[in-house]
This record gives C-alpha cells, structure tokens and sequence, in this order.
C-alpha cells in the first residue's frame, strides 16, 4: 500500500503542464523571445495575449499572428498595470503570466560618477524586477481561482555570474531570481495551485544581445527549452550554456566570471 501511494504522489507531481487551450499573457510580447513564445504557444492551441510599450511593433506582431490579443502597456507603469488588470478581466482572465519583458541599458562606467548611472540602473530594476512584481501581485487572485494556473520569470544566465558590460542588468536579474525562487516557496506552503516558472536563458539573438560577447541562440531554441521545461514541470528552465555556466559557477566562481567577462573592461566601454 505504501508503495502504491508514492507511486501515486510521484505521477501527480509529474504530470505535464498543459498549455492548449490555456490564456496566456506575454509582456514585452511584440518582438524577440516574446514574438516567438506568442507563435507557438498559439499553434500549441493556446490563447495570447501580448503587451507592449511600442504601438508600432504591437501593430506589426498583430499583422504576423492575426490571432493574438494586444494591449499596449508599460509594465513599469502602475497606472497601465491597473488598466491591463482591468481589460484582462474583461476578456475573461487569464491561466498563465508570463513575464517576458526587460530591458539593458548601455554599458556604465562607474569609475567615471554619473547621474546617468543611477537613471539607468532605476530604468532596470523598474522594469525587470519592480514590474514583475506589480504583475504578479494583481494577477495572483486571478491565478489562484485557475484549476491550474502559472507564473513565468524570465531571469537570466547573468543571474549567476555578473557582466562588466552589463553591470545592473544583471543584478535585476538576480534580484528577479531569488524572488522567484521564494514566490515558489511561499505560495507551496500556502497550497496554492499557481506553478512558478523561472527561464534563464544565455545571450540569444535578439536586439538586446547587441554589445555582448559570445555566439547567441535563436528565439527559436530558447521558446524550444521553455516549452520542454513547462510540459515537464521543471520549474526551474536552463537553456544553452546557462546549463554549462551554472555548474562552472559552482565549482570556480572566478573561471565562470572570466568567461563571461573575456574582454578588458577598457575594451567594452569605447
């Protein structure tokens, strides 16, 4: 008998995420890794719903994949937030936040003082870190009433190892990292259904890969791993050389930051 109840507990605990027919809001949906996670989710069968700043890329991606829904929305804009709780609501809710968008600003030399500095890091940390949690937080009730719901983070291979070049990039996402991992432990103990996601991906092809150092993947393969990841419950999603980086950053922090870091600070500024 008791082996036939840890058999049971494991094939729940192990059952796959289901994505048709599910409604899924994608923030920063319009272009890159959110454009290519909108086309598959719908040709899986899904609902999806995008957001973005930019009118123009929300006209374009609609014009691409007639089927989404789009919403203009900053999401570091809590007056926005609200709104998009509100025309979410309307259109009958959704089972699935995934919070896609973020942004990198240019390289900063913090050896050379700023107000520009601060400006930028602010621009950061509102919208990759502050923003998710604005979301997040107006969401969950809405997740919470799902039979089975989600929360995607998208954080990043520089959440474990820092780059010169994008120095408060990556402590946003780290900050987004250590708050996912304990978003998923406090809503467990609360016996919540919302499943929490987090995607770190390695430098992919996208116009925010512009600057940085290192062969980058294609939206393709990351929404590949990311959809693996979902339909396997692995809540935790490394792609590409994130996988390889983690395990190098656990046995040589330093061998890890000189990877990331192969250029001369000097190098990157000019």
């Amino acid at each position: 008998m008791l082996h036939l109840q840890n058999a049971s507990k494991f094939s729940v605990k192990n059952l796959k995420m289901e994505l048709k027919g599910k409604t899924i809001l994608i923030t920063g949906g319009a272009s890159g890794i959110g454009l290519e996670a909108a086309k598959r989710f719908l040709g899986i069968g899904a609902n999806v719903i995008i957001t973005g700043r930019n009118e123009e890329k929300l006209k374009s991606a609609k014009a691409i994949l007639p089927a989404l829904v789009v919403i203009k929305s900053d999401v570091a804009n809590e007056v926005d937030a609200l709104s998009l709780l509100d025309q979410v609501e309307k259109l009958g809710g959704i089972d699935i936040l995934y919070n896609n968008a973020g942004v990198n600003s240019k390289p900063i030399n913090f050896g050379k003082p700023s107000s520009a500095h601060y400006d930028r890091a602010a621009y950061e940390m509102d919208i990759n870190y502050l923003g998710v949690i604005r979301l997040n937080n107006l969401f969950m009730e809405m997740l919470n009433s799902r039979n089975e719901s989600a929360i995607i983070n998208t954080t990043s291979i520089l959440s474990y190892v820092p780059a010169n070049l994008g120095a408060t990039y990556s402590a946003s996402k780290v900050a987004l990292r250590f708050y996912t991992q304990t978003l998923r432990s406090h809503l467990k103990i609360l016996k919540s259904k919302v499943k929490v996601f987090e995607l770190l991906p390695p430098l992919v092809a996208t116009e925010m890969a512009d600057g940085f150092e290192g062969q980058a993947i294609s939206t393709e393969k990351l929404v590949d791993g990311l959809i693996n990841g979902l339909h396997r419950n692995h809540f935790t999603i490394r792609v590409g050389a994130t996988k390889m980086l983690y395990m190098l950053s656990r046995i040589s922090p330093k061998l890890a930051f000189d990877a990331i870091n192969q250029k001369k600070f000097s190098e990157l500024l000019k």
